[in-house]
């Protein structure tokens, strides 16, 4: 039997991670504390809450729960902590690079405005990176139950701020909610400016919203994208596209998505020849990290070493880092596998 080597050992990207989802538990106490919120009990409980978002109401209550963690984000300091643990969690499953999404209208109100929240994050993440030695990137997302227009000036934000560590452009939040094709502007001011196209689609409904993401959006990557298995044609052509799917397993058993584990069709996706970025959401109310989504890859679908270093390379050769920090990452990956 094949010894089985450490998973926070094997280098490899993170390429869904959402803000305010990345907090440690214990953060998240601790800021309440300071500012007097008093938060959910599913979010004091020591443990993650029980969720279900397969229909409306549970996916309110999921928002309800993230919406409360947000509000505990109120001062530049707070922004500082949280991007740097975030880092820190990272570098402790292995990762060599980290693309954190985040909807800066949703802290600008406390934060001075859009534009000194986005400043404000991305300083963050430009001071974590140098504190922890992970390379960081920032995609900006779109919130699809938000109008069009506002997308747009968030695609124009993001495309100013390339030069600064805006690598992508989003688009996030109950998938069931505003069609793919009422964001195509934004999308397209958001390419022309030189960002990588990344929306969620493929989780909450099926195929069609994967389809929709590359013919409205030319999506370059697939928020999720798991509900693609269930149309061989659509695999293929995510397949001969090379077009990354970033898989968060965790997050979607605990939605309700599949209901154990072993149901996520990572195998289907992989042998079809998808590639795959695992991810991992929301730890704070999924209660996993990046190390933990190659453990379940390992555990309840049989993926060898080899077949998780692949997928480590898949999340490398799917992120936007610069060619040399991929090359380090992919020889690195090579070592954990022979050396």
């Amino acid at each position: 039997m094949e010894h089985a080597r450490d998973l926070t050992l094997l280098p490899k990207a993170h390429l869904h991670l959402h803000f305010t989802g990345s907090m440690r538990p214990s953060t998240l106490l601790e800021l309440a504390d300071k500012y007097g919120v008093r938060l959910p009990d599913a979010l004091t409980a020591g443990e993650p809450p029980k969720l279900r978002a397969t229909d409306e109401r549970g996916w309110f209550r999921f928002q309800r729960l993230y919406d409360a963690a947000r509000s505990c984000l109120r001062e530049p300091d707070d922004i500082r902590r949280l991007v740097r643990e975030a880092a820190e969690e990272d570098v402790r499953d292995g990762s060599g690079w980290l693309e954190i999404q985040v909807d800066p209208t949703s802290y600008a109100p406390l934060l001075g405005g859009l534009i000194p929240a986005v400043e404000i994050i991305l300083d963050a993440v430009d001071s974590a990176s140098r504190e922890t030695g992970l390379g960081m990137r920032v995609l900006i997302a779109a919130n699809r139950m938000k109008h069009p227009l506002d997308a747009r000036t968030l695609a124009r934000l993001a495309v100013r701020y390339a030069d600064r560590g805006i690598v992508g452009f989003g688009l996030s939040n109950d998938e069931r909610r505003g069609m793919a094709r009422d964001f195509d502007r934004a999308f397209a001011i958001a390419r022309e400016g030189g960002l990588l196209a990344a929306p969620h689609g493929g989780e909450l409904t099926g195929p069609a919203s994967v389809r929709d993401c590359l013919d409205d959006l030319h999506a370059s990557r697939i928020g999720h994208g798991v509900r693609a298995a269930e149309d061989p044609r659509l695999l293929k052509r995510l397949a001969d596209r090379q077009i990354t799917c970033e898989v968060c397993p965790a997050s979607n058993v605990a939605l309700g998505v599949y209901e154990r584990p072993e149901d996520v069709p990572l195998r289907t996706l992989f042998e079809a020849g998808v590639p795959m970025a695992l991810g991992a959401d929301d730890p704070l109310l999924f209660g996993s990290r990046l190390a933990a989504q190659y453990e379940l890859a390992r555990r309840h679908h049989a993926f060898t070493d080899a077949e998780l270093a692949e997928l480590a390379r898949q999340s490398v050769r799917g992120s936007a880092a610069p060619e040399e920090v991929q090359a380090k990452l992919l020889a690195e990956i090579d070592h954990w596998l022979t050396g």
